[in-house]
C-alpha cells in the first residue's frame, strides 16, 4: 500500500496510490496520515479498504509529505560504507546520530531554498523509516513491528554551515525546504526486501549518485532498536538513514547547489522527487 497526502502546503488531505497510479481520497476515512492511522492497527484498516470504493482525486494535485504529525525527524550519519570512504572518513563503531529540525520537512516536488550565505548546499538521496507503533527498549527481532513504511527523502545539507561553522551538525541539516519527503509512504510488506533497493539522484540531468541500501552498515531492524534505546520512537517519527556515495562534497573538485538547477532522485519501490533551487 502505498499512502500519500495533496493539496496545498499546509491544506493536505490524506489518501492513497491505487494500482493505476491514481490518487484516491481518503479524507473520509482517517483525517491526515499521522496519528492512529499509522499503527498497526491503523494500517491494516487502511489494507482492508477497497480502493475502488474510494473518490479519485482528479487532475495532478501537488502531493505534500507523506507523513504528518512528525515529532522527531532523526538521521544517521556516515551509514554507507561507500560514501564514508569518499569523504575519507571511518565507519563509526556505532550509528552517528542527529537531529533534523521538523520545520525543514516539505512535499517531495517543492522548491529546496539554498539558504542567503551559503555556498555549499549538497544532496543525500536517503532511505527514511517511518514509525508506526512507538517503540521504546524494543529488540531487533521485534522493530519491524514498530514500522509504518518507508519513504525517499532528500536529505539536503550545507556542508559550510555543518562543518565549519562550529558545534553540532543541526544548522547544516535544518534549512527550510531541507527535508523533501515523499512521494508516498510504502508499507514493508510492498517494499519487500527493504536491505536490497536501488536508489540514485540527478543533478541537472547528470546522475551523481547510483547506490543501493545493501552498503548500509547499520540495517533498519538494528537502527530501529538502537535508537528506541535512548529515545521513545513515537507514531510518525521519521529516520534518515544516510546516503550512498556521490554526494556534492564527494566530488573533485566539490559541486554544490545553485539556484536554477533541478534535482532529480528516487529509490526503487518508493517513487521518485524532482525539485526546483531558489534562492532563500
Amino acid at each position: 500500500m502505498k499512502l500519500l497526502r495533496y493539496g496545498p502546503a499546509g491544506q493536505e488531505k490524506p489518501g492513497l496510490l491505487d494500482a493505476e497510479g491514481r490518487i484516491r481520497d481518503l479524507s473520509g476515512v482517517v483525517p491526515d496520515i499521522s496519528g492512529d492511522a499509522l499503527t498497526p492497527a491503523g494500517i491494516a484498516r487502511l489494507k482492508g479498504l477497497d480502493p475502488s470504493s474510494l473518490p479519485v482525486v482528479p487532475g495532478n494535485p501537488r502531493l505534500g509529505a507523506c507523513v504528518a504529525g512528525t515529532g522527531k525527524f532523526i538521521c544517521i550519519g556516515l551509514n554507507y560504507s561507500d560514501h564514508a570512504a569518499e569523504t575519507g572518513a571511518t565507519v563509526p563503531p556505532e550509528p552517528i546520530i542527529f537531529m533534523k529540525a521538523t520545520s525543514a520537512i516539505v512535499g517531495p516536488n517543492d522548491d529546496v531554498e539554498i539558504p542567503r550565505a551559503s555556498e555549499k548546499t549538497d544532496w543525500e538521496v536517503e532511505l527514511g523509516i517511518v514509525i508506526g507503533k512507538p517503540a521504546k527498549y524494543v529488540s531487533e527481532a521485534d522493530a519491524m513491528s514498530h514500522v509504518a513504511g518507508f519513504c525517499v527523502i532528500n536529505d539536503v545539507s550545507e556542508r559550510a554551515f555543518q562543518t565549519e561553522r562550529h558545534g553540532q551538525w543541526t544548522k547544516g541539516k535544518s534549512c527550510d525546504t531541507f527535508g523533501p519527503t515523499g512521494p508516498w509512504l510504502v508499507t514493508p510488506d510492498e517494499v519487500g526486501d527493504y536491505d536490497n533497493l536501488h536508489m540514485w539522484l540527478e543533478v541537472d540531468g547528470h546522475r551523481y549518485q547510483n547506490g543501493s541500501t545493501r552498503t548500509m552498515v547499520y540495517k533498519t531492524p538494528f537502527l530501529v532498536s538502537y535508537l528506541s534505546q535512548f529515545m521513545g520512537l513515537r507514531t510518525g517519527d521519521i529516520i534518515s538513514t544516510g546516503t550512498p556515495p556521490g554526494v556534492g562534497m564527494g566530488q573533485k573538485p566539490p559541486k554544490y547547489l545553485k539556484a536554477g538547477q533541478t534535482i532529480r532522485l528516487g529509490i526503487e519501490k518508493l517513487g521518485e522527487q524532482a525539485q526546483k533551487t531558489v534562492q532563500a
